[in-house]
């Protein structure tokens, strides 16, 4: 489904365009394969995961593209995909990679599910894919300030727009029985969820194993924060999504 036009004092973004991360993320500690996200011109990368006491038993790594201001989306997309191709390279016996993103982060693990992993010699073995808060259609974002150290043309945005293609990629999945769990906090702005919501629909309709969920009384910001505590909701849904394959 497409947006409908946008003009440029429209801004889908405003909740989150309007103020950066209230503390960065705690120092130390690799990411559970959370692609960097950047705010207000400041890099912010997850490190929340590797400190679940659970989650430290599994190899954690971290993805950090080459960021917004120093590279194009494609670039971006392209290291995301290579990285994926190096960890299964490097650990071929692997039990399964799991990819989470959030916001930005969400937007390129999901460009992951269109990967042509012929092209690349090799078919990695993923096992899920949690998506937190993330944009599925850039279009809306070209008229935004957010655009602003992207330069995206309407190009560029539809080519990297997981939503717009998932329609012309195999239905299976790498694995069958892969899932893909599309999650979105109470509190973010109307375009997240809209977003989050028919990226699920059309996962559905398109032959993946989806779930959608909304997490109640959390925010853009506070939905990955929270991973810090082994008892939120959030990080047991990762710890129930990698250890019942375990």
């Amino acid at each position: 489904m497409a947006f409908p036009s946008l003009s440029a004092g429209q801004n889908p973004w405003r909740n989150l365009s309007s103020e950066p991360p209230r503390r960065p993320g705690p120092p130390g500690g690799t990411s559970w394969m959370s692609p960097m996200e950047m705010a207000k011109g400041r890099n912010w990368t997850s490190t929340f995961p590797m400190r679940i006491p659970r989650l430290s038993l599994c190899s954690c790594s971290c993805m950090e593209d080459t960021g917004r201001v120093e590279g194009t989306l494609d670039q971006m997309v392209d290291q995301v995909t290579r990285s994926v191709v190096f960890l299964q390279r490097r650990y071929p016996s692997n039990e399964g990679i799991y990819l989470c993103g959030h916001s930005a982060g969400a937007h390129l693990a999901a460009m992951v599910l269109l990967a042509r992993w012929t092209k690349h010699g090799v078919t990695p073995n993923l096992q899920g894919f949690l998506l937190v808060s993330g944009i599925y259609d850039l279009e809306p974002l070209i008229a935004t300030s957010q655009n602003d150290p992207l330069r995206m043309t309407l190009e560029d945005a539809q080519r990297n727009s997981p939503q717009r293609h998932l329609d012309v990629v195999p239905a299976q999945p790498v694995a069958p029985a892969c899932p893909v769990l599309v999650l979105v906090g109470q509190h973010d702005s109307p375009e997240f969820h809209r977003q989050s919501k028919e990226f699920y629909e059309t996962l559905l309709r398109v032959g993946w194993k989806a779930s959608f969920q909304q997490l109640r009384g959390v925010d853009h910001f506070d939905i990955i924060e929270n991973l810090t505590r082994e008892d939120d909701v959030l990080t047991q849904i990762i710890l129930k999504t990698v250890f019942q394959k375990l």
